[in-house]
């Protein structure tokens, strides 16, 4: 093994080669040897491949009879006849099958068996020849094909149950009747197959049978109904055979090995034992003038050479590289020491001011207090949480943009009236929204969840740094460049220029007393830069520290030509009512927040029923019809919220249904949206939100 593993590449590919040339020489004996066997093999395959051709031929030639009798079959119009009996429209509607698909007949039974109406060809002339016996059978396969035996020959026949459009499986609904097609196997009809199969084909007697070795010879049973053989077809096809062609092939392979031998010797030194060489210098020297000569050399090689050069580039890029990743890890070792202190900072006081609670000496001015500390501290937890996830699918690219109409100065009015009511009170600001000069009267085409998302982030970034003073929105619009400008302004803080270049990008916060006293990842800005650019769109700021901030993105304007002529719904305010003696039914399995909901709901006299899981909540809604509205947890044991809905939504497609789920990304809404839900609550649920949602549902 030593010794071997001395010898060159080169020598080892000449050994290879002899060794090769042996192997092939007793395999080209032991195939001329063998010749005599291959023709019994021959005559046998070929037979297989014959059989396999007409029994493929039979399938080919059957489908389109069975596509047609399908498609008739299930015709609304078909079934309207079978009471009318209108024999116009047989004439003008079914009769015209026999010539379209060049059939021989059509007939329709009803089903007791009674011969309703027929058409056919001059080759058919008895009106009713289907036997009676394959009714019942039909009844239950709904398809069948058999053969029957007339005065002018053996006739194909294909039956099918008759049902209405809307069963096109024919599973739904009991059959109207029986449709019939047949056509009559003469001379037309062999001719075709005949040119298609390259054979002779006759009919045969049902003991007759057919051997002859010079030909290959297939026969097919043709049975009833009963599956009794009614005659034969017999396929013959001529076989020739010639294995003199075969040796002649041989000597010619053997010919053409020797002459391929000599020029397998001459190319192999040149094509590998060279380019070897050159591999061999460029590893031990680096010698660049072999590189280039590899490059010239065959395509592997060729590739070798490329992927020499490739690593001379990647050892320059490699510090380059090396750099930008560490700056990587510290940006992304801030950010986690930056999270965990945002973390920490809620939790603290949470778990802080729980424990306080347990002191029975507590003021109720104390208790109420420590309380909103709770709260606040939890929703500042939900936000970072809802700030990962949506970073972290962005980052995956499992967000998209979902184009919906929407009427834009509804859309603003009611992100108005959801903002204003959230301004700490300490903060003496006047927020207002802007109406535009040239409002728009039409309704454009956008996704207004990411929309609503950037502009709720935009401005409560403004009202996070702004202490007194204003912060506005609103938007302007350009025709010309078929563009939407909105426009967010604050007299905040502001941010010095050269903080202004890193704003946008993820993990970075400007570093200062106020910007830790508020808190925050930093991931705001990088979202709606995210979505803006998702939109189509762009992003700026022009700010000064001092004076305020001023943000400003642009999205294409899209017009709803579908809804183009429709007016603008007029914008009014909702009114929150309270709907005494409701019946609501909670869906959740999970015990702690159904007691929670209870708790919640009996504050405005609702009735509560429970149901555990997916199923027993479509159980409930089936058998109780006092119910006048569903929350329904989206992920729950047996069926989902989602597979729960579906079903309720068959039964009761009135009932309104509300989901509450931990999922509150924009694409979790749409597909909340699209299944169904009139409505979504996410957890931790505020209580507030949810009387306003239901008061809102149920007037």
């Amino acid at each position: 093994m030593i010794k071997f593993n001395n010898i060159s590449t080169y020598k080892k590919i000449l050994c290879s080669n002899v060794i090769s040339s042996i192997a092939f020489l007793l395999l080209f004996f032991s195939l001329y040897y063998y010749t005599i066997q291959q023709e019994e093999q021959v005559y046998n395959s070929s037979k297989e491949q014959f059989d396999n051709e007409v029994n493929s031929l039979l399938v080919l030639n059957s489908e389109g009879i069975i596509t047609t009798i399908k498609d008739i079959t299930f015709w609304d119009e078909l079934v309207k006849f079978i009471k009318t009996k209108d024999k116009k429209w047989f004439d003008d509607s079914v009769s015209t099958y026999i010539e379209l698909y060049n059939i021989d007949y059509v007939g329709i039974y009803d089903l007791q068996s009674n011969f309703i109406m027929q058409s056919s060809s001059d080759k058919i002339k008895i009106i009713d020849f289907i036997p009676k016996g394959i009714f019942p059978k039909l009844y239950k396969d709904k398809l069948v094909k058999f053969y029957v035996k007339l005065p002018k020959g053996i006739v194909e026949v294909y039956g099918a149950t008759i049902h209405t459009s809307n069963d096109p499986l024919k599973i739904k609904t009991k059959p109207s009747a029986y449709f019939f097609i047949a056509r009559v196997l003469d001379k037309s009809y062999f001719s075709k197959l005949e040119k298609i199969s390259g054979s002779e084909i006759s009919f045969l007697g049902k003991n007759d049978t057919i051997v002859d070795y010079k030909t290959i010879i297939k026969t097919t049973n043709l049975l009833d109904y009963r599956g009794v053989v009614v005659g034969k077809l017999s396929f013959k096809r001529n076989l020739n055979v010639n294995f003199k062609s075969t040796k002649n092939i041989l000597y010619i392979i053997l010919i053409a090995f020797v002459i391929g031998m000599f020029f397998h010797f001459y190319f192999s030194k040149k094509w590998i034992h060279e380019p070897l060489k050159l591999i061999t210098q460029v590893l031990e020297t680096g010698n660049k003038k072999a590189v280039k000569s590899l490059k010239n050399s065959s395509v592997e090689f060729g590739h070798i050479g490329n992927m020499f050069e490739e690593n001379i580039k990647q050892k320059k890029q490699l510090e380059f590289s090396k750099q930008k990743a560490e700056e990587s890890d510290n940006l992304k070792s801030a950010f986690l020491t930056n999270l965990s202190h945002e973390i920490r900072t809620p939790m603290n006081a949470i778990v802080g001011f729980s424990d306080l609670l347990n002191n029975p000496k507590l003021s109720n001015k104390e208790r109420l207090e420590y309380l909103n500390v709770i709260t606040q501290s939890g929703s500042n937890l939900v936000y970072i949480i809802d700030d990962l996830v949506e970073m972290s699918k962005i980052d995956a690219n499992q967000i998209s943009p979902n184009y919906t109409s929407v009427n834009l100065e509804s859309c603003l009015n009611e992100l108005y009236n959801q903002i204003k009511i959230t301004i700490p009170k300490e903060k003496t600001i006047d927020f207002e929204l802007i109406k535009s000069e040239n409002p728009i009267t039409n309704r454009i085409l956008t996704d207004e969840i990411k929309l609503k998302q950037i502009i709720i982030n935009l401005i409560t970034n403004a009202i996070k740094f702004t202490e007194q003073g204003f912060v506005t929105f609103g938007y302007e619009l350009n025709i010309e460049n078929a563009t939407i400008s909105f426009i967010i302004n604050d007299t905040g803080l502001g941010i010095d220029e050269a903080n202004q270049e890193i704003i946008f990008n993820r993990f970075r916060r400007i570093d200062g007393d106020y910007a830790i006293k508020v808190g925050g990842l930093g991931l705001g800005l990088a979202i709606s830069k995210a979505y803006v650019e998702m939109l189509g769109g762009t992003i700026s700021l022009q700010s000064q520290v001092g004076v305020g901030s001023r943000f400003l993105f642009t999205i294409p304007l899209f017009f709803d030509k579908k809804e183009s002529n429709i007016p603008l719904p007029i914008i009014e305010q909702f009114v929150e009512e309270t709907a005494e003696n409701q019946t609501i039914l909670v869906a959740e399995d999970d015990n702690i927040n159904f007691l929670l909901l209870e708790k919640i709901m009996r504050l405005k006299n609702y009735k509560i029923i429970r149901a555990k899981n997916g199923q027993e909540a479509v159980s409930i809604c089936r058998d109780n019809k006092n119910i006048d509205l569903v929350l329904m947890d989206i992920k729950m044991p047996v069926l989902s919220g989602y597979e729960a809905l579906a079903k309720i939504k068959v039964f009761r497609p009135e009932l309104p249904i509300i989901a509450q789920t931990a999922y509150s990304s924009s694409e979790d809404q749409e597909k909340m949206k699209r299944a169904g839900f009139v409505n979504y609550i996410t957890k931790p649920i505020n209580k507030e939100k949810l009387f306003q949602i239901i008061a809102k549902t149920l007037v």
